[in-house]
């Protein structure tokens, strides 16, 4: 039997009370397999994927605790910051973390004094350019701009075996699993969404290939489902490798996700382009893999 939405968030402990949890729904601030649910007695089914944001307010900044994660700003002006984020770290709070489990939210917090807000997301393993929003008017401007696709989003991805052709663009509509909801798969219904990336080989190892990807969509886990489906899942992906990816990812002695959003491209609210680019800290997976695998 399925529990209602607004109990599950209580009962996390997320956000400490059942009103706050009707709140936080009612405000489309909650959703369950990538949509917006506004009801509190929405039913939810074991595995579905259920992720939200603090509502504005001051009765939300209590559960958005400034703490010092040492997070490096590549971009910052009154209206945004863009940081580079590390591996092993959510951009925000979602039922399956524990409720003492920092979030990338959690360092914004220290560096600007106040909330911020997620102008888009990167997965929790996945490294690189994140954009974060100074208030609700910058955020709204933001996101207009992933809306109408002219960010530029480019990321580097080591793969298992050698794409050919070395470059293509994958153009296949991705959807939430029908059997694992926590995942998403490709296929055409009414409730997948078109989804396109280009990419091109930079580098070629003996059983791998470094790749540059542009997104020219932004759908959940876009980048890790597309290259599955030509063959060449990311390494260190434990979701979406295959039998073969896992074994090289053993065999190079890869224990995290080879995804990094190297490079950020977009309009900020007060007027100028900004271009901002994420080196691989020293600690990155697919640094460690570039500069002992040459």
């Amino acid at each position: 039997m399925g529990k209602r939405l607004d109990a599950a968030l209580a009962e996390k402990e997320i956000v400490l009370s059942r009103s706050k949890a009707q709140k936080l729904i009612k405000s489309g601030k909650v959703t369950v397999n990538g949509k917006v649910v506004k009801k509190p007695a929405f039913v939810i089914k074991e595995g579905d994927d259920i992720n939200f944001e603090a509502a504005e307010g001051k009765d939300s900044n209590a559960h958005i605790d400034p703490v010092d994660l040492n997070l490096n700003v590549l971009y910052e002006d009154d209206s945004c910051l863009v940081i580079n984020k590390p591996s092993g770290i959510a951009v925000h709070s979602s039922l399956t973390m524990g409720k003492d489990e920092n979030t990338i939210l959690n360092g914004v917090a220290f560096i600007i004094k106040s909330k911020g807000l997620l102008a888009h997301r990167l997965d929790k393993e996945t490294t690189g350019c994140l954009l974060v929003a100074k208030s609700e008017e910058s955020l709204t401007f933001l996101q207009k701009q992933f809306a109408d696709r002219t960010v530029k989003k480019t990321y580097l991805a080591l793969v298992s075996g050698i794409p050919s052709p070395a470059s293509a663009t994958i153009d296949a509509p991705i959807g939430r699993n029908l059997v694992n909801r926590t995942l998403m798969s490709i296929f055409k219904t009414r409730s997948s969404r078109e989804a396109k990336t280009t990419y091109k080989t930079l580098e070629v190892r003996e059983n791998s290939a470094l790749l540059e990807c542009d997104l020219h969509t932004g759908r959940t886990h876009q980048i890790r489902v597309h290259l599955r489906s030509i063959g060449h899942p990311i390494l260190g992906d434990p979701s979406y490798g295959t039998q073969e990816s896992k074994k090289v990812s053993a065999q190079l002695g890869i224990k995290g996700l080879c995804l990094h959003a190297l490079r950020l491209s977009f309009d900020s609210p007060l007027g100028k382009r900004v271009d901002v680019e994420a080196p691989l800290s020293t600690n990155n997976t697919l640094r460690c893999q570039l500069t002992t695998n040459n």
